[in-house]
């Protein structure tokens, strides 16, 4: 089994800066893939950031603002936010691809959230 769990998040005023953690843990042998996702009150849930190996990608959204990065010594995934908008208010997910074993087998499943709000 394994479990995604969420961190960092708070209330920022705007132009401030958050980092989001998304640590895996239980059967864990790597992160093949971890997405970061955020939902607004009464809008879709929407991709924020991806990766996969070494490959990144942005909404364009945040491109420049944000940044996704990995570390493997630990099973985690961050995403550093800076210059937050009031607009990147939203319940923030991360979304994991997880090695489980070595011989190729994921699991692929989502973290609980965590609460992102921007606001003076």
């Amino acid at each position: 089994q394994v479990q995604l769990m969420e961190s960092g998040g708070g209330l920022v005023q705007p132009g401030g800066s958050l980092t989001l953690s998304c640590a895996a843990s239980g059967s864990v042998v790597g992160i093949h893939a971890m997405d970061w996702y955020r939902q607004a009150p009464g809008e879709q849930r929407e991709l924020v950031a991806g990766l996969t190996g070494g490959d990144t990608t942005y909404a364009d959204s945040v491109k420049g603002r944000f940044t996704i990065s990995r570390d493997d010594a630990k099973n985690t995934v961050k995403l550093q936010m800076n210059s937050l908008k009031r607009e990147d208010t939203a319940v923030y997910y991360c979304n994991g691809e997880i090695w489980i074993d070595h011989v190729g087998s994921t699991w692929t499943g989502w973290g609980q959230g965590t609460q992102v709000t921007v606001s003076s």
